[in-house]
């Protein structure tokens, strides 16, 4: 079981960035596919992000498309979310999630561990 804790949310205005981060512990990371969801009040958790083992394949939802960029370090056992030119229709918590394996994947059951969770708040 892989241990994931989240950081780097907050309250930003619209137009703004921020960065997350999610640090992966208890188990081997560099092969796991790694991906982002997000999940308002009220509303089911969707997909955001994804990124395969290596770091050579990513998949965006396409409300996200061309504003967030998912990376990961191996060596750091860290996976990150950039999100640029906010929204507010991007206000949610956001989750980092571990893949059962290592390709790129958009369903949620297609990953078996999960953080706590981060909220990020987009002021208009």
């Amino acid at each position: 079981q892989v241990q994931l804790v989240e950081s780097g949310g907050g309250l930003v205005q619209a137009g703004g960035s921020l960065r997350l981060s999610c640090v992966a512990s208890g188990h081997t990371f560099s092969g796991n596919a790694m991906g982002w969801f997000r999940q308002a009040p009220g509303k089911e958790r969707d997909f955001v992000a994804g990124i395969n083992w290596s770091g050579g394949i990513t998949y965006y939802g396409d409300s996200v498309k061309g504003r967030f960029t998912i990376s990961r370090d191996n060596t750091k056992n860290t996976v990150y979310l950039q999100m640029n030119s906010l929204k507010p229709e991007d206000t949610a918590v956001y989750y980092c999630a571990a893949g059962r394996d290592s390709f790129v994947r958009t369903q949620i059951t297609a990953f078996g561990s999960w953080g706590q969770g981060t909220q990020v708040t987009v002021s208009s």
